[in-house]
């Protein structure tokens, strides 16, 4: 299965690749609706039911249940049947479904949906297509496969299962009553029969909807902090220079207050990552709109005005909930004093926050002032980073240029450093040439970050990233993620690679979990979000990969990454789409890794005349210009090829392929497993186990 790992740019970018799509979002932010909360559907039905003396709530249509596959579905009693048994729903879920059904066949509209789950509340479109995702989890039939929910792409979904409507009389139904009670494992009294059964209707609905909570919710999404933990975003720091050449110094502002705030108290307070937070960069969306979107209790927003030596930024922290100014600042300094006034931001920020939880300040923070060769090197560091967040080859360079420049000025300057291994690790990963070209490079630099600090958390990360593509040292890249975690546990990058990690190991409960996390810190990162589809993928989930990975194509149609989609749609057998999508967005004349995937997918559809003509031209332009050999590796899998395949294979592993991480996990190599070579390689690259 062709570029699975890191390695490609064209047609993918790596996997820690980041592009937002402005004024949408991603991944769904808990609501409180959703769990019988203070004005939902469900709750206000048991309110009614309890203050007004029993009177049947309209669940639906009253007198009529509807039964599909093994389950029967009562409106009337608000609950989900599946042989008799409750079957554990959300509210929002249970209607839903009811709305669905109610349609069955037609398409139901995501406008529609959303109007009638949510009224006149604002909502992002990712909370339906959770609540989407909650529901055929807990429909899912592992007996026959059975699909209930079609996905329509960008329109909306329909319930494809033959429905049978089953009519009667609810408050004279004998039958009915004691199918209800028996679901409610509670006889109903005689004189008191309805009040009483929708009464045991209503606990057994109160329990499904906690059990649903605990069983079908919290172990994916439910952060994995302590109790009292608050969420805040750093918005993007207004560059009030006017001159665009200063952009550089206000994203790095923001970068470094979400590094400073995130590593003050990760136990009580959780901060959104950079991806996240950049998509607000203009300042034209609500406040109240951000705070829902990414979950947060508080905003931090300012600006900030460079004039030659001297820096004046203005700061503000804001409640989410009612946009309630709890706290604003100004600062006029000069530049040798930056980070003592990042650190004083933060710190104030901080003892506000816990003053709220009823904690107490911190001890002041350590005055941090910088000399004129400091100063000059934190400059080039701020604008290293600037570069690197652009994702291309040019920009690594930039990248690479300052942060050699600022190591030149500042020689214990860590963080440089650390900038420097990770510009030279995924640097590679964006041209054709052998990966480990810069491998020596970055590791050097790691090493020397951490010498100056040891407790530096992306140096970590940087040296647990270089030992695991490169070295294949598994071990030790475990031990130095978990140590980049422990340090700073608001460091969503750290959180998102160490998924990886387990996934290439084949953990993909533990990777699941883990990119789960990373989502938590970074919930509109399209990448934290497309990897979590990779992991579904290679746990050959093939139908939850496509389905989350269709979500972000429809968000952004572009997004390189996610074109991963063709990939699943070879193992489910639809090629007709895999080519489709290489067509419309891969197609590129001189580009190795088109041509590639185009002798792959020919090739497992049995189309040998055209998968032979791709790989013709794929050779012919590695005798152009070499291209990592396991792109022509990958051709000949699909071509069934076994010999050219492993042959193909022994020459990325004489270059250190980080292709080779997909080893284990990669069901493009399922048919060489059997192969004494392919599991004498699968030991060299340490995942035998």
């Amino acid at each position: 299965m062709p570029f699975l790992t890191r390695g490609f740019v064209l047609p993918w970018q790596p996997l820690w690749a980041e592009r937002l799509l402005p004024g949408k979002g991603e991944l769904f932010c808990p609501n409180p609706d959703d769990v019988l909360s203070r004005g939902s559907t469900n709750h206000q039905r048991i309110l009614n039911f309890v203050m007004d003396g029993g009177p049947a709530p309209a669940f639906g249509e009253s007198g009529a249940s509807y039964c599909f596959g093994p389950f029967r579905l009562d409106p009337d009693a608000g609950v989900l049947l599946r042989g008799g048994q409750p079957v554990p729903l959300t509210p929002k879920a249970f209607d839903a479904l009811l709305c669905l059904i109610k349609q069955s066949g037609r398409l139901v509209s995501k406008d529609e949906l959303i109007k009638a789950l949510w009224r006149d509340a604002f909502v992002a479109e990712s909370n339906l297509t959770q609540t989407i995702f909650v529901l055929r989890k807990a429909l899912v039939d592992t007996r026959n496969g059975q699909r209930y929910i079609a996905t329509v792409p960008g329109r909306g979904y329909r319930f494809v299962a033959e429905v049978q409507r089953v009519s009667y009389d609810h408050p004279k139904s004998q039958t009915h009553t004691s199918q209800v009670a028996e679901a409610a494992v509670v006889a109903a009294e005689p004189w008191r029969g309805r009040s009483w059964v929708f009464l045991s209707s209503i606990a057994l609905l109160l329990m499904a909807t906690v059990t649903g909570y605990f069983v079908w919710w919290r172990p994916q999404h439910a952060p994995s902090s302590a109790p009292g933990r608050k969420m805040l975003a750093v918005l993007p720091f207004e560059n009030l220079t006017g001159d665009p050449s200063q952009e550089y110094f206000s994203n790095g502002l923001t970068e470094e207050m979400i590094t400073q705030l995130g590593s003050i108290d990760p136990v009580h307070l959780g901060v959104i990552g950079r991806s996240s937070v950049m998509r607000y960069k203009g300042g034209r969306t609500a406040l109240d709109q951000i705070s829902r979107e990414l979950d947060v209790q508080y905003l931090l927003e300012g600006s900030v005005r460079r004039t030659g030596n001297r820096v004046r930024i203005d700061a503000q922290l804001i409640q989410g909930t009612d946009q309630t100014h709890l706290w604003a600042r100004k600062y006029d300094r000069e530049l040798k004093d930056i980070l003592d006034v990042q650190g004083e931001i933060a710190q104030e920020i901080t003892d506000e926050i816990q003053l709220t939880l009823g904690g107490s300040k911190s001890p002041p923070a350590v005055k941090r002032t910088l000399s004129p060769q400091q100063v000059q090197a934190y400059d080039l560091y701020l604008k290293g980073q600037y570069f690197f967040n652009q994702r291309t080859v040019s920009g690594f360079q930039g990248a690479i240029s300052c942060f050699q420049q600022a190591t030149a000025i500042d020689a214990n300057h860590a963080r440089a450093y650390a900038g420097l291994a990770d510009a030279y690790a995924l640097i590679s990963g964006y041209s054709t040439g052998p990966q480990a070209e810069f491998n020596s490079k970055a590791h050097t630099a790691a090493l020397k970050a951490l010498e100056i600090d040891p407790n530096l958390p992306e140096a970590h990360t940087a040296l647990a990233l270089i030992v695991q593509e490169y070295d294949w040292d598994w071990q030790t890249a475990e031990k130095e993620f978990r140590r980049a975690i422990e340090l700073n546990p608001n460091y969503a990058t750290a959180h998102h690679w160490y998924a990886e990690h387990l996934m290439w190991r084949g953990h993909f409960d533990e990777a699941l979990q883990e990119s789960e996390r990373a989502r938590q810190l970074d919930p509109l990162s399209l990448i934290i979000a497309t990897d979590y589809g990779a992991i579904l993928f290679f746990s050959r989930q093939y139908d939850r990969a496509i389905e989350k990975w269709r979500s972000i194509l429809e968000m952004d149609p572009d997004f390189p990454r996610a074109h991963l989609i063709r990939a699943a749609y070879v193992e489910k057998g639809m090629f007709k789409d895999a080519l489709a999508d290489l067509e419309k967005h891969g197609s590129m004349a001189d580009s190795p890794w088109y041509w590639s995937y185009l002798a792959y997918i020919s090739g497992r559809a049995g189309q040998k005349i055209q998968g032979q003509q791709a790989l013709d031209q794929l050779l012919r332009l590695n005798r152009r210009k070499p291209i990592d050999p396991m792109v022509i590796a990958d051709a000949y899998t699909g071509l069934g090829d076994k010999d050219q395949a492993l042959a193909w294979l022994e020459r990325g592993y004489a270059q250190h392929s980080a292709e080779l991480m997909s080893l284990k996990v990669n069901p493009g190599y399922d048919f060489l497993r059997d192969d004494p070579r392919f599991q004498d390689l699968l030991r060299r690259v340490g995942l035998d186990k």
